[in-house]
């Protein structure tokens, strides 16, 4: 494997002075501090207004949709009639693995004192994600890849399963799963409070031919004439009992899954669905609850005078896990499709990006509080640029801060602003980085850390102490650029992206290998890079780069774990084309480090390629084979205690953390 490590002080100068899809936000998260938040207010969102009749919906799309082309879509009441008393697939749950006996567990749901959760970005405000735990036992979907893909069912080439592990390493094993049929496709997991209630969010297309409810002599002939309906499940399992997970609620809601958070025991989801008019009609969102629909009327949609290319309906979903009788709060928001979500302990955050031809991209943004499962509409308001993703949001103190990258006809910079609760600009900074494009952002308390990159990195420490005038305190110039930035402490933080090699050619620069760093900016003015350690070539590739949660990291012990696909580029490519070269893939697993303030120190590597596909080298014989161990590519890992657990669609594999050793292997069958 090709890897190299350089740990040094790098000292350089300080300086003074989209058809659309759904989200959900959180809030900051301070070292040792209880997050402010907003107070209460009566719903009164500036601009907003609910919708009168059907005919007032389409109204409004026909005259504030620029451009757009309805095409396609189940328009007509049959939508709402025969097909709202349909109920979700019911999974099919399989156990007993083993001894039942040995896998039942009191209320209290006993696990273990120490274990790894799910990387969030805003604490007690729980993601969902492909891998839970509770310290004894381990969830997990599975989605096997059966290299096959047939054009007239949806996702018929993935088998899609939820497993429940015992991860006992002295016998760990599967004690139970739970089957999703061939369209339904798992998203994320949650876990109750106890440990008692597992939360599976799925999603599902039905493909018809024609338009719904429309003879086919008569439907309109529109392309495309297939066509889709999507509908987001959330079921909810009584797990006390592990060998035999209880479906106890099973609820099914129109539109495609955009996002979800959990604060305690009450998730909220986040629902997209297409506002299409056709024949005067539009299909309003519904949710389904044991046969019984609930459908969305005009007088309960709100909606801003804003113009867009296309519109969707953005629903917002408050369900309590603990109580399968407590009814499911909503709220719809008529919007131009969610991008992008931050969630704090009182707030909901939804952006989406715009364009206009005069001011160039800005990013529209809706704040929705949060009571319990009370929903509310509070504010709606906008900012210049776009959104990087929901790290590029932090609420703090009563404000909102966010972090985007403006772009015009010929031009792009990037800019920080200050927004109060009615989401309105109180504070900002701009013209950032000239025509650089932004890779990272971290807020952290009263800072904001910011990452650029052109043909160098900049890294930027801002202040934002005084919310009318925020103001960069330092910087640091570096080759290369991190993705994704990860608090170490208070003063230091670490960083996961590409080294860069300046090209010859003109202003940009060759992205090379994988490139952790850890910098010290506990002196604001003058942020130093302490070390950094590469591995591979151009066209090495972490997950971690845009999915945090393959980021595992543990302060107290400096363990740090990412899945790595590791390319190498061959010394004739070298020569032939220089620092444009890239690499072949010839390995994937997981790094693991051990980081403290002097630099990483790799403990060594985890693969779950079989062995017989490896040379010597421990590298894929055969670059063809690559994408035929995709089931065995490590995509999390976790810890319980002194073990390690990496997981991939095929296993769970277990290692020890003293100097990982293998333990076992669970196959995920």
């Amino acid at each position: 494997m090709v890897q190299k490590e350089v740990t040094k002080k790098t000292r350089i100068y300080a300086s003074a002075a989209v058809l659309s899809a759904i989200m959900l936000i959180s809030v900051v998260y301070v070292f040792g501090a209880t997050p402010i938040i907003f107070p209460d207010q009566a719903p009164s969102a500036s601009g907003m207004r609910t919708f009168e009749s059907m005919a007032d919906i389409v109204n409004y799309l026909n005259s504030n949709s620029q451009g757009s082309n309805y095409v396609g879509g189940p328009l007509d009441n049959k939508f709402f009639g025969d097909r709202a008393t349909i109920s979700a697939p019911s999974p099919v749950t399989q156990g007993t693995f083993g001894d039942t006996s040995t896998v039942q567990e009191s209320s209290s749901g006993a696990g273990s004192k120490g274990y790894s959760t799910t990387n969030i970005q805003v604490s007690g405000v729980d993601e969902a994600d492909t891998v839970k735990t509770d310290g004894r036992y381990i969830y997990t979907i599975s989605s096997k890849q059966n290299n096959y893909y047939y054009y007239d069912t949806y996702n018929s080439g993935y088998s899609n399963t939820v497993y429940i592990l015992d991860a006992n390493p002295q016998n760990a094993k599967v004690v139970s799963k739970i089957s999703m049929d061939n369209n339904t496709q798992a998203a994320g997991l949650f876990l109750s409070t106890d440990g008692n209630k597992l939360v599976v969010i799925a999603s599902k297309y039905q493909t018809y031919y024609g338009v719904l409810g429309i003879a086919e002599d008569s439907a309109p002939r529109i392309m495309p004439y297939y066509n889709s309906d999507v509908y987001t499940f959330i079921y909810v399992y009584d797990v006390s009992n592990k060998a035999a997970p209880a479906l106890t609620r099973n609820l099914t809601m129109s539109g495609s899954y955009f996002n979800s958070r959990m604060i305690g025991d009450n998730v909220y989801a986040v629902i997209s669905q297409p506002a299409v008019v056709y024949n005067d009609l539009v299909t309003l969102p519904a949710v389904y609850d044991d046969q019984v629909s609930y459908k969305a009327s005009p007088t309960t949609i709100y909606y801003a005078d804003m113009n867009d290319t296309s519109y969707t309906f953005t629903s917002f979903y408050g369900i309590d896990i603990a109580n399968d009788a407590a009814t499911p709060t909503n709220m719809t928001v008529l919007m131009g499709g969610a991008s992008t979500m931050y969630v704090s302990l009182r707030n909901i955050y939804i952006t989406y990006p715009n364009w206009d031809n005069s001011a160039g991209s800005y990013t529209a943004i809706y704040r929705v509080s949060i009571n319990g499962l009370n929903l509310s509409l509070q504010a709606q308001g906008s900012v210049p640029g776009n959104l990087l993703n929901q790290y590029s949001m932090d609420e703090y103190n009563g404000y909102f801060r966010v972090a985007t990258n403006w772009y015009g006809q010929d031009s792009q910079m990037n800019n920080v602003y200050v927004l109060n609760t009615d989401l309105a600009v109180t504070g900002k900074l701009e013209g950032l980085a000239p025509n650089e494009n932004l890779h990272a952002v971290r807020f952290m308390g009263d800072k904001c850390y910011l990452v650029t990159f052109q043909q160098i990195d900049p890294l930027f420490v801002i202040d934002l102490s005084q919310p009318t005038n925020p103001t960069v305190l330092g910087e640091l110039k570096i080759p290369g650029y991190s993705d994704y930035l990860h608090p170490f402490d208070e003063t230091h933080l670490i960083g996961v992206g590409k080294e860069a090699v300046a090209a010859n050619e003109g202003n940009f620069a060759y992205y090379q290998g994988l490139k952790l760093a850890l910098f010290d900016v506990g002196n604001v003015n003058n942020p130093v890079q302490l070390s950094y350690y590469g591995i591979g070539d151009r066209g090495t590739d972490s997950e971690a780069l845009y999915e945090p949660k393959a980021f595992l990291f543990d302060q107290n012990s400096g363990l740090l774990v990412i899945p790595v696909s590791l390319a190498v580029v061959s010394e004739s490519d070298r020569q032939a084309y220089g620092d444009s070269a890239y690499g072949q893939t010839v390995w994937q697993g997981a790094y693991v480090f051990t980081v403290t303030l002097n630099g990483f120190t790799l403990k060594g590597t985890v693969t779950h390629i079989d062995s017989s596909l490896l040379n010597s080298q421990g590298q894929i014989r055969n670059y063809s084979e690559y994408w035929n161990t995709q089931n065995q590519w490590i995509t999390r890992a976790l810890y319980i205690d002194n073990t390690l657990y990496t997981v991939s669609n095929s296993q769970v594999k277990l290692n020890s953390l003293s100097n990982l050793a293998e333990i076992a292997t669970v196959n995920l069958n």
